[in-house]
């Protein structure tokens, strides 16, 4: 028997592993399976080269509860150690380990999450239990060794009897802890972390129908037929999946495994992912995993299911950021690297040049996935662009490459359904839409009901009118209009038509001006200056008389500063103004003129700015109701 003190220079470790690992304690496990899978992953590499003269078999990863005991037990048929490895690994090498992390991290604890990396692995097991046992026994046929360790920096080394190759870790559970006996929360934690380890993981037994027999059926002498039931045999219960998708060639891989695969990720989404993305390189990074692109909405903040983050199939978070370019966090599926350099803060994590050529290659793949799924079916794509826009819309203004690639297959959809390209719609709208300083006008509405009239007056003119309707979508254009020649957005009710794509032709007034300076004095009484800007334009007689407009450039900056960014909050400060415009040329506007009572204009000038409101959507209340009595009385 060899007993001794571990070598500690940090005062009281094991109360600050306890202490320090607080809120991370479930992760004790993670690592102890952790250690085992590459224990028996090892042994697999030793078999294969010639190096270990035993057989591999179909080793597997057991973890048992001892409730009575208050006792949890992992247990491998990997490598094992010597009583001698016990001692250097153990004894020296992990410990050493923790002692550095503790060393390095002990003031900042937002960064402990990821704790295996810094040899700590098998420490962690304090910080549940009151006491830890290994009983091992090597691959190289050496008498097993049996260390006993309490907490404190004494340990027992003595021999025992083992006869199997491997490794069996005993948790002596504190009454802290106790929730690490209860069979609900490992399989819970099991399911997290260890969904996806490459070595089979063993948790209990269960009852499934024998394989190997059939019931047979008999009839009575009324004909009546009976089938035995199934018979039941008991086999190891195996939690996990150790050859998920993502692990595999997309060769060997269908649309259904792919589709199987997101349901194993994802057992509470019911919808389908409207296509997925297989990441799959190994230079100058090794980087595997499967992206899926679900069903989105224009809320930017749902995000339900995560991507999540394995290393070597070991899960370890799902927070991304840092390493998935932004707009892409509102995807889903799994990145698997050995490259990422997990132990260290996320601001070095941004810095660092792995994680920045990892970040830029997904950017390429996914933009290069969207370009072949257009071009190999632009149908299918037109009929999920609302379900994806969100993501390329927020891609194109947060990725310079991916603004770059994305012209050859981001959408631009009209208020009729057609759906150009950037270099169709330019061709299609060239002719009719440039203005008298030979600036392309791209006319678009948000909303088909809200904004219907101003869309009718735009297609009388045989324009083509956009449905940009995403909250992003004031950011795109303002990136738009910077990076290409000689355009400009407008949606159609920032002006009357001829106003917005002005051409060299003007457009006469009825009205002299007397006539026009009466009207505008007139209106000026009536109009609430606080609220509107009255403008006196000539345009076609059938046009609207009155119509409400917003400037764009306004409305486009409240937007933007809704949305985060776009200038100061002087914007979003700034009570709703809105344009009055008057058609002088309308009928309607020479009767208010000739109108001879003061009473009767006023009423004919509020019923007009009424209506004009009730078409914008800005008429509401006590407004709304006087509106509807007044006009039931015209109507009388």
């Amino acid at each position: 028997m060899t007993k001794g003190n571990i070598n500690v220079s940090v005062e009281n470790i094991f109360p600050l592993i306890k202490k320090f690992l607080y809120s991370d304690h479930e992760i004790f496990l993670r690592e102890l399976i952790s250690n085992a899978t590459d224990a028996t992953l090892k042994l697999k590499h030793l078999t294969n080269i010639g190096d270990a003269k035993v057989e591999y078999g179909n080793p597997q990863i057991e973890v048992k509860i001892d409730k009575e005991g208050k006792k949890l037990h992992i247990i491998d048929q990997g490598l094992g150690m010597t009583a001698d490895e016990v001692e250097k690994y153990i004894n020296q090498v992990a410990f050493s380990g923790a002692e550095e992390f503790l060393d390095k991290y002990k003031d900042s604890a937002k960064d402990s999450g990821i704790i295996g990396h810094f040899g700590l692995g098998f420490y962690s097991a304090f910080m549940v239990a009151e006491k830890v046992e290994i009983i091992t026994k090597s691959y190289k046929g050496e008498t097993a060794a049996h260390w006993t360790c309490d907490g404190s920096p004494e340990f027992t080394l003595v021999e025992a009897d083992k006869k199997e190759r491997g490794t069996e870790i005993i948790l002596h559970i504190t009454d802290d802890d106790k929730e690490f006996l209860e069979e609900t929360r490992i399989r819970e934690l099991l399911l997290k972390y260890n969904k996806f380890m490459p070595v089979p993981i063993k948790f209990g037994t269960k009852e499934i129908n024998d394989p190997d027999f059939t019931p047979k059926t008999t009839k009575d002498k009324d004909g009546k037929e009976t089938t035995e039931p199934h018979k039941q045999i008991t086999v190891d219960n195996i939690i996990n999946n150790p050859n998920p998708a993502w692990t595999k060639q997309p060769a060997d891989l269908k649309d259904e495994d792919y589709s199987n695969f997101y349901r194993e990720l994802y057992p509470m989404q019911f919808e389908e992912p409207l296509f997925n993305i297989h990441l799959n390189v190994d230079y100058p990074f090794n980087l595997t995993g499967i992206l899926y692109f679900p069903k989105m909405t224009n809320d930017l903040n749902i995000q339900k299911d995560k991507i999540q983050l394995y290393q070597n199939q070991v899960f370890v978070t799902d927070n991304v950021e840092g390493i998935v370019p932004e707009f892409l966090t509102m995807l889903r599926g799994v990145i698997d690297s050995p490259d990422i350099p997990l132990n260290v803060s996320r601001s070095y994590l941004q810095a660092d040049g792995a994680v920045k050529k990892i970040s830029s290659y997904i950017t390429r793949k996914v933009a290069d996935k969207l370009k072949s799924l257009f071009n190999n079916n632009r149908e299918d794509f037109e009929a999920k662009w609302n379900d994806i826009k969100i993501v390329i819309e927020y891609g194109m203004l947060s990725e310079e490459k991916f603004f770059e690639k994305a012209d050859a297959f981001v959408l631009y959809p009209t208020v009729d359904g057609t759906y150009y390209t950037y270099e169709e719609l330019f061709n299609k709208i060239k002719a009719k839409q440039t203005d008298k300083d030979d600036k392309l006008v791209i006319l678009y509405a948000s909303n088909k009901d809200e904004q219907h009239s101003y869309i009718e007056a735009a297609k009388a003119k045989g324009y083509e009118v956009l449905l940009l309707d995403s909250p992003i979508v004031s950011h795109l254009m303002q990136k738009l209009e910077t990076s290409k020649e000689k355009i400009s957005f407008a949606r159609v009710d920032a002006d009357h038509i001829d106003k917005i794509i002005q051409k060299d032709e003007t457009k006469i007034s009825k009205l002299d001006e007397e006539q026009t300076k009466t009207l505008d004095a007139l209106l000026k009484e009536v109009i609430p200056s606080e609220k509107f800007v009255v403008q006196l334009e000539p345009m076609d007689s059938d046009a609207a008389p009155f119509m409400i407009t917003q400037p764009e450039f306004m409305r486009r900056m409240k937007e933007m500063q809704a949305t985060g960014g776009g200038g100061m909050n002087m914007f979003g400060s700034m009570p709703e103004m809105y344009n009055l415009v008057v058609n002088t040329n309308s009928p309607l506007v020479g009767d208010i003129l000739d109108t001879k009572t003061k009473k009767k204009q006023e009423r004919l000038i509020n019923q007009s700015l009424d209506l004009a409101r009730l078409s914008q959507g800005l008429l509401k209340g006590e407004e709304l109701t006087n509106f509807i009595k007044r006009s039931y009385e015209m109507i009388k």
